[in-house]
């Protein structure tokens, strides 16, 4: 039978899939819009299997908070063109939503189906990377930050015993500049008792092996050439962990000391319960 152009321009406004494969579904459907729906459907995912081994090495990060959860979530493309296209963010957004609304914590049929769905119209390779999902304490505040279009996000959820105190202004503020330097600084870990042992190992024996080598150290005692690892290791934490680092807002004092001021001045007690930060096109 005949398919008119009108007949193609609504099935292309159902799907959003170009004018010759509508035209093309139609023809095989025999103008019935339900199955050329299907064939476009079946055409898409077999398009997007095609493109499965194409590299994705663009993409967008997103972060949402509500309902006493937050997720920080990365979503990667083959091209930065596709990476600012305003579908490829709003995909990374309701991603972001039907994960808190269904409570998700990893990687489904679902949530690919909603890729495959935008790769079968943009004809482009799209991947779920990762995403994490953290609880917000009832006490609790979650301060959010996007840097440029999707190049960093960052989580930081805070705890305090007096919960009223994230409503005060000069509050907010801080906990918003703790977003800030997260995204420039990228700390690898909350403190030092988080720091897992094997980086800890890998680290000293950097360290000890700097040491064995200077010779200016060769004629010290073994207990003050250990003495001056363990101050390499401890300085190498206050680069790395989040509590010890200086606060991007006055270097002359760390996160910590700026948690206890803050809190101080209110009356309240602050702390950092957890943080993400994740980085566009960073896979680990």
């Amino acid at each position: 039978m005949a398919i008119s152009a009108a007949d193609v321009k609504k099935l292309r406004d159902t799907t959003g899939a170009g004018m010759m494969d509508c035209k093309k579904a139609l023809t095989e459907a025999d103008g019935d819009f339900a199955k050329a729906e299907k064939i476009l459907k079946e055409m898409g995912l077999a398009a997007v299997a095609k493109r499965q081994d194409r590299a994705t090495e663009n993409g967008r990060v997103f972060v949402k908070a509500g309902n006493g959860k937050a997720v920080v979530l990365s979503l990667s493309c083959e091209t930065d063109f596709v990476a600012q296209n305003k579908d490829f963010a709003k995909l990374g957004e309701d991603l972001c939503t039907v994960i808190l609304e269904k409570g998700y914590t990893e990687i489904n049929a679902e949530l690919e189906g909603m890729v495959n769905d935008l790769i079968a119209i943009i004809k482009e390779n799209m991947h779920l990377v990762k995403f994490e999902v953290f609880d917000i304490p009832s006490t609790g505040y979650a301060s959010t930050y996007v840097h440029g279009e999707g190049a960093v996000a960052v989580l930081v959820v805070l705890d305090s015993d007096k919960p009223e105190v994230f409503k005060e202004a000069d509050v907010e503020d801080f906990t918003h500049n703790l977003a800030l330097h997260a995204a420039a600084y990228k700390p690898q870990f909350l403190n030092e008792q988080s720091v897992n042992k094997e980086y800890e190992e890998e680290q000293l024996d950097i360290f000890r092996k700097q040491v064995e080598t200077d010779e200016k150290l060769a004629s010290k005692p073994d207990k003050v050439k250990e003495g001056i690892v363990r101050g390499k290791l401890s300085k190498l934490y206050k680069e790395v962990c989040f509590l010890d680092q200086a606060y991007v807002k006055d270097d002359t004092k760390s996160i910590s000391q700026m948690l206890s001021e803050v809190g101080k001045a209110h009356g309240a007690t602050l702390s950092i319960k957890a943080y993400c930060v994740y980085q566009a096109g960073v896979s680990a």
